[in-house]
C-alpha cells in the first residue's frame, strides 16, 4: 500500500517507523501484560541499522510501559524520536519526519492494522505503508537498499542521537541562538577530496535535497575523475563540536577559469541547517577564486525543495546573470567575502 505511483527509487527510504502491538512484538501490551518480541523483526531492524537506515516508533500505547518493554529487550536505543501516545499515527509520522528533517517520501510505516495503514496513506500519501504480513519481501526491495554503505552509514543513528542531545540542550538554553552556538566549540574543516571520501561524497549528492544547488547527482567514477582534474577543485567539508562529529556534511565542485571560476555544485547536509555554517564553504571558494584573480559564477537549478540554497547565494552577494527555465547562473564580483562566524573555528587541510 502506498500513494507513490512512480517507479520506486533505490534507497529512497531513510527511516522505518514501526507499530508495536502485533508488529514489533506478538500480543497487545496493555491487554496481555507480557508480549514476545518478534526475532525476525529485530533482525531486520538491526540489518537496516547497519546499512544506515533509521528507525522510529508510532504506536497507540502507554508511553512509559512501551518504552520500558523496548528497553528490557535492548531495543530502545534503535528508535529515534519515538511517538507513543493515543493520537492518530499520521500525526506521529509527521512529527518524526520533522524531527529527523527528512521528507515524508523517505519514510516507511509498518503496521498490522488495515485501518492504521489506510489512515496514514490517506493523510500522508507520499509515505510508503507496509503491512507487517508482507514485511520480509517488502524490506528486501530496492527502496530499502541504500546505494552506498559508508563508514558514516554505520554510525548514522549515533549521529542523530547526538543531534537529539544538542537539540535538548538548545531548548534549555536561555539566550540568543548565536550565544548557544558559541557554547558548542564547533570546528569546520575543509579539505581537498581524497579517494576515501568519494563514497560519502556520492552519497551526499543523492541524499541531499534542500541544500543542494543543482539537484544533480555524481557517480563515484565522475567524482574521482574530477578530484584529479587540474581544471577542477573538489572540496569536502566536515563539522564537529563538543558533543561529537556531524560527519562529512558539505561538498563543492568548482571549475577553474581565467575570467571566472564556475561553481558547478554546492551542497550541505540538512543536519547542519540550524548551525549557521551554510556560507562557510561558499565563502572559502569565493576566496580561492579571488586569489586567482577571477570572478565566481554558480549554477543553480530550481528543484522545488532547494529555495534555501538560492537564499544562501543571495546572502553571499550573488546576483542572477542568466536564466533558462529553472536553470540559473549567478555571479559575484567577490568585492565582499564574509569571514567565518565567530562561534566556530575553521581548519583547512
Amino acid at each position: 500500500m502506498t500513494g507513490i505511483l512512480e517507479k520506486p527509487k533505490r534507497g529512497r527510504i531513510k527511516c522505518v517507523v514501526w507499530d508495536l502491538d502485533n508488529t514489533l512484538w506478538d500480543g497487545t501490551l496493555l491487554e496481555d501484560g507480557e508480549v514476545t518480541v518478534r526475532p525476525e523483526v529485530v533482525a531486520e531492524i538491526k540489518r537496516l541499522d547497519e546499512l544506515g537506515v533509521l528507525h522510529s516508533v508510532a504506536s497507540r500505547n502507554d508511553h512509559e510501559a512501551a518504552m520500558a518493554r523496548l528497553k528490557a529487550a535492548g531495543l530502545d536505543e534503535y528508535f529515534l524520536y519515538p511517538q507513543i501516545s493515543w493520537n492518530p499515527k499520521s500525526g506521529s509520522v509527521e512529527r518524526i519526519a520533522k524531527a529527523l528533517n527528512i521528507g515524508l517520501d523517505a519514510i516507511a510505516f509498518v503496521d498490522d492494522q488495515p485501518f492504521e495503514l489506510e489512515e496514514v496513506a490517506h493523510a500522508l500519501p507520499s509515505v510508503k505503508t507496509v503491512d507487517v504480513a508482507k514485511l520480509g519481501e517488502t524490506l528486501a526491495s530496492e527502496e530499502f537498499r541504500p546505494k552506498f554503505v559508508t563508514d558514516e552509514s554505520r554510525v548514522r543513528r549515533e549521529l542523530y542521537r547526538a543531534a537529539a542531545v544538542r537539540e535538548q540542550v538548545e531548548q534549555d538554553h536561555e539566550g540568543t541562538s548565536e550565544e548557544f552556538l558559541s557554547t558548542l566549540d564547533m570546528k569546520f574543516t575543509i579539505a581537498r577530496a581524497q579517494r576515501e571520501d568519494l563514497q560519502r561524497a556520492e552519497e551526499l549528492t543523492v541524499r541531499t535535497n534542500q541544500l543542494n544547488s543543482t539537484g544533480r547527482t555524481y557517480s563515484y567514477d565522475e567524482l574521482d575523475e574530477l578530484r584529479t582534474s587540474p581544471d577542477h577543485v573538489l572540496l569536502v567539508a566536515s563539522l564537529s563540536d563538543k558533543y561529537g562529529g556531524y560527519g562529512k556534511i558539505g561538498l563543492a565542485l568548482a571549475e577553474r577559469g581565467e575570467e571566472a571560476w564556475h561553481l558547478r555544485m554546492m551542497l550541505m547536509s540538512c543536519r547542519v541547517m540550524s548551525r549557521g555554517v551554510g556560507t562557510v564553504l561558499l565563502n572559502h571558494i569565493m576566496g580561492l577564486a579571488k586569489e586567482d584573480g577571477a570572478k565566481l559564477r554558480a549554477d543553480f537549478v530550481e528543484t522545488g525543495r532547494n529555495r534555501v540554497m538560492y537564499v544562501t547565494y543571495a546572502f553571499a552577494g550573488f546576483s542572477e546573470i542568466s536564466r533558462d527555465g529553472d536553470r540559473l547562473v549567478l555571479e559575484s564580483d567577490l568585492s565582499t567575502i564574509q569571514p567565518p562566524p565567530s562561534y566556530l573555528t575553521m581548519e583547512l587541510r
